[in-house]
């Protein structure tokens, strides 16, 4: 029996567990199957992604204090986080992956870096 490409359709020629005729149509593939088929999951990873460039920009040694108005001057979303850490005192901090944030004193903000 003949056995296809996944990708074009050929005949592969090799190996018996062989997929794919070349590199570029296992490359063809994978990425077709793995790419975001939604606005709503590009936008939101872009936008994560974007908060994450913005904390670590402004955050370089690990702990600072910045204002409201610089993240936001910077693209900084508050509605995009990807996780929230509450104290036992009862301090909630906002991360987005590593790099967190936590209102303090009206219009600012400490920024930390979470360690392993």
């Amino acid at each position: 029996m003949d056995r296809q490409c996944l990708e074009c359709g050929s005949k592969i020629v090799g190996r018996i567990d062989k997929k794919f005729c070349s590199d570029g149509c296992r490359n063809a593939y994978n990425n077709k199957i793995n790419k975001d088929n939604k606005n709503l999951i590009r936008n939101t990873n872009n936008r994560l992604r974007k908060n994450y460039r913005v904390l670590e920009m402004l955050n370089p040694n690990g702990k600072t204090k910045v204002s409201r108005s610089k993240l936001i001057e910077n693209g900084f979303d508050f509605n995009f986080f990807t996780s929230i850490y509450t104290t036992k005192a009862g301090t909630v901090y906002y991360f987005v992956y590593n790099q967190g944030y936590l209102p303090i004193d009206g219009d600012y903000y400490a920024l930390v870096t979470r360690e392993k």
